[in-house]
């Protein structure tokens, strides 16, 4: 496989009838440089990144990187690659589609070179929620052409389908000892209607479907289910109502006594926002952009917030009983910015040497991140 592969990976697909009824095809991969096979009664570290949205001059920047000879992305990401690379499972925000024949492009239509998807799987990412108000911007061919990029990446996705059955199906993952079920829906798509004839084309929020969906991954034999959800106000710290309401509706689902989801992941408020442990999930109400360009903010003023973002990295511990809940031993955030004069993403949790400046961005993330009273449930800032 590409980059660090730290786990099994598992591909199932389980049909997600309204009555839960599951028909799955399992594949086994090798694991990395022959490592036994995992042992149920190990835990995990799960690493989660915010969106990456390659604008003209981040695509720039990897043309350069490439020495103008294709694209390269990895030294933008070569910051945090010991974080991700060493987490058991590694998941990150694609927020674009990917273009054609050097038909790229930044915002307002985001078409992207598919390199991308080989510098995050070098970096060490197992898998990327897909499902964006970008999703369409090239339509079905784009949708395509990104999940078919991804595949041969050796890039886990889930939010966006090619088929149908695709739709259908969802994306189970080997970390440790467990198997996580990677779901991801969006809040729309920026007014772009689905493909003649394929509705299911990109996963939208709705209530009903999400708890479904998850109650249906557990069924297929998830230990672990984590929700990746494109929401919330653009530019606005705080989670908005229907972030708020949504969360606690999908923490309090549960199955006998067990919550059917453990881990709920937000992007696409371009800002970091708070983390919060609700009903006794933890839900992140926004990571941020993780490499973004030139960022401008509703009143078009240029905003430096949009270039800030968190990694989570969440520990978790098995069960002492088959069946039940797997649990969050450790819960930390690692603020990072994309620096727009380096064109890197920097790691802002270790120790800042020059100067005062990065420190102010640092204070500031946490100051968020710990605006919902995160600490008090042991919440801390890892390196």
């Amino acid at each position: 496989m590409i980059g660090r592969r730290k786990q099994v990976v598992l591909a199932l697909t389980a049909l997600l009838a309204a009555a839960a009824a599951c028909q799955n095809h399992e594949r086994r991969e090798p694991a990395a440089g022959g490592r036994p096979a995992p042992s149920a009664d190990r835990g995990f570290t799960l690493v989660a990144s915010g969106d990456v949205l390659p604008h003209t001059s981040v695509i720039d920047r990897a043309r350069y990187d490439a020495g103008g000879a294709g694209y390269d992305f990895r030294p933008m990401l070569s910051g945090v690659e010991p974080v991700v690379s060493g987490a058991d499972l590694a998941l990150c925000q694609m927020g674009t589609v990917y273009g054609a024949d050097g038909g790229f492009s930044g915002y307002p239509v985001f078409k992207s070179p598919p390199q991308i998807a080989q510098g995050l799987a070098a970096t060490g990412y197992d898998g990327c929620s897909t499902a964006s108000e970008h999703a369409l911007d090239d339509g079905a061919p784009g949708l395509r052409r990104t999940l078919d990029a991804m595949d041969r990446a050796g890039l886990r996705h889930a939010g966006t389908a090619r088929t149908q059955g695709e739709a259908r199906s969802v994306t189970l993952l080997r970390a440790g000892g467990a198997r996580v079920a990677h779901l991801s829906y969006t809040y729309g798509t920026d007014d772009r209607p689905m493909p003649p004839g394929q509705p299911w084309a990109v996963a939208l929020i709705d209530r009903n479907r999400m708890i479904a969906d998850a109650r249906a991954a557990r069924t297929a034999g998830a230990d672990v289910v984590v929700v990746s959800v494109h929401w919330g106000t653009e530019w606005q710290d705080a989670p908005d109502r229907l972030q708020l309401a949504l969360a606690r509706q999908l923490t309090a689902s549960t199955t006998k006594g067990r919550p059917d989801i453990d881990l709920i992941l937000g992007t696409h408020a371009h800002v970091p926002q708070a983390y919060e442990k609700v009903n006794g999930t933890w839900v992140v109400y926004g990571l941020g952009d993780q490499i973004a360009g030139e960022m401008y903010n509703d009143r078009g003023v240029q905003d430096s917030r949009g270039n800030d973002s968190t990694l989570g990295r969440f520990t978790f511990a098995p069960p002492a009983r088959h069946g039940d809940r797997w649990r969050v031993a450790k819960a930390e955030f690692i603020p990072q910015m994309y620096d727009l004069d380096s064109g890197r993403v920097r790691d802002l949790g270790q120790a800042i040497s020059d100067g005062a400046e990065l420190e102010g961005v640092r204070d500031r993330i946490r100051e968020v991140v710990l605006s919902r009273g995160a600490a008090d449930d042991g919440l801390v800032m890892g390196e």
